[in-house]
């Protein structure tokens, strides 16, 4: 069972204007679970910062569903799950988890 951190649409606030577009699954959005996995790519447009953010829940199947993600403000995935704030400014081609039990994202050494 996870804990939703799913907030209301009125309590977004602006916490990392400007960094742009993410990709994010529909478990972190749709179903509130924490971000436990999140690398960043070469962006795919102007408006792309590069991030995807991931639960760790995701198998292949439901990553290979376009339905499952979406693209979203980076803001608006750093008020589902705060800890990704001191990361985002991370360079292209960095991944970061924490595995189950941790509190605090460590660098992944073998993405």
């Amino acid at each position: 069972m996870h804990q939703n951190n799913k907030p209301d649409p009125k309590d977004i606030k602006p916490l990392v204007v400007g960094l742009g577009a993410c990709i994010a699954t529909h478990m972190i959005v749709e179903e509130g679970y924490p971000v436990r996995f999140m690398y960043r790519e070469y962006p795919d447009n102007e408006y792309d910062s590069g991030w995807r953010f991931m639960s760790g829940y995701e198998d292949d199947a439901y990553m290979d569903n376009p339905d499952n993600h979406a693209i979203y403000d980076v803001n608006t995935i750093a008020n589902f799950d705060l800890s990704i704030i001191p990361f985002l400014n991370a360079q292209v081609g960095l991944a970061f988890e924490k595995v189950p039990g941790a509190e605090e994202f460590e660098l992944v050494e073998d993405f």
